[in-house]
């Protein structure tokens, strides 16, 4: 089976504004021009999945129904914007969450890369043709201890200047838009 390429998704600061433990959907906003970004990368043969750490889960703040609302809410505002993602991979975990069932040291937590790691098997993608897009340290080395390459999303200037250098990130960006404009002129 021919092996596919995509782009990995985080949530928060990189499809909606980021709010502290966001827990009602209520609070989803999404950033500008984050569905025309998406479908560029859809229209140049991309899945696009999104891996996002909702430590809030463990930490108690909203629980997993909670999220699912969110997530369907935000599902219908990316479809009212002419775009579908393919999966959605979160990490309810944190090992000093007070929720036992979560806490947990897991393998799917940023900046371990295993929710991308369950994507790969699932849809058969080739990493090494495959990005991860996001806003934090966590989200650059998740992507680059999966084998993928990395764009920081910096919303100004002064975002995480030592992340760059000091990880070895790929490329840095203003946006969704700008990222998928780079990356599918150079696919």
């Amino acid at each position: 089976m021919k092996k596919r390429k995509a782009v990995f998704l985080d949530r928060d600061g990189t499809l909606v504004v980021h709010e502290d433990y966001l827990s009602s959907p209520d609070q989803l906003k999404l950033l500008p021009n984050a569905s025309r970004g998406i479908r560029l990368f859809q229209e140049h043969g991309y899945l696009v999945i999104v891996v996002t750490n909702q430590s809030g889960i463990a930490r108690g703040f909203f629980d997993e129904e909670q999220l699912m609302l969110i997530h369907s809410k935000l599902k219908a505002m990316l479809k009212d914007e002419g775009v579908v993602i393919d999966d959605w991979y979160f990490c309810p975990h944190h090992s000093e969450g007070k929720i036992d069932y979560y806490r947990v040291d897991c393998d799917c937590r940023k900046p371990k890369p295993g929710m991308i790691l369950a994507a790969a098997r699932k849809y058969h993608i080739d990493l090494s043709q495959s990005l991860m897009i996001g806003d934090s340290e966590s989200d650059m080395l998740a992507g680059k201890n999966a084998g993928c390459k990395t764009m920081l999303i910096k919303h100004n200037q002064s975002d995480d200047t030592c992340i760059t250098s000091e990880i070895g990130i790929d490329y840095s960006v203003k946006n969704l838009l700008e990222a998928a404009k780079i990356f599918t002129l150079e696919a």
